[in-house]
């Protein structure tokens, strides 16, 4: 488990579904995202058990993102490296209503330090649709840039990204 200022983030659960399924079954949250994601709770399932299920696989996967002020779930982040992945990525996915809070970027600069220093990576990226602006605008918050263009799952996403800084810092 992992404390910002505002935020705790932990392992994603069973007991988070109805809180995920809700968020997922907001199609302007789903639209968003580089990997295809239905709305229908179904999805939400198959959702929620591949990021349990690559945190056994991987021993890390994107967190429950819960505010502290309320114990409320806001969404998921975190790091992130499924088969077929172009590297170490960290993503975020959170509630419309959670929108526009800041979390994202919070979160964000938590999986990515997390990575440099836990997962020792050299390089972390996120893969972004060029259509979500606000994703965009996280990734350059936490300090990546857009590094080029890729085809992931049928679609062109841009890869924003960083190298580690300084291995001595």
């Amino acid at each position: 488990m992992l404390e910002t200022e505002r935020l705790i983030l932990r392992p994603l659960a069973g007991a988070d579904f109805d809180d995920y399924a809700a968020m997922l079954a907001d199609p302007d949250v789903t639209s968003g995202l580089a990997e295809t994601v239905g709305t229908s709770p179904s999805d939400a399932w198959h959702s929620l058990a591949t990021f349990i299920g690559h945190h056994q696989i991987r021993g890390y996967s994107h967190w429950a993102v819960i505010e502290k002020e309320t114990g409320k779930f806001a969404g998921r982040a975190g790091p992130w490296s499924p088969h077929g992945f172009p590297g170490l990525g960290v993503g975020w996915c959170l509630s419309r209503e959670h929108w526009g809070k800041g979390y994202a970027t919070e979160a964000g600069r938590a999986a990515l330090a997390y990575c440099f220093s836990a997962l020792d990576a050299e390089e972390v990226i996120s893969l972004i649709l060029p259509s979500n602006r606000r994703s965009a605008a996280v990734a350059e918050r936490i300090g990546h840039r857009y590094l080029r263009d890729e085809e992931y799952h049928g679609q062109t996403v841009h890869v924003y990204g960083q190298r580690r800084q300084n291995r001595d810092s």
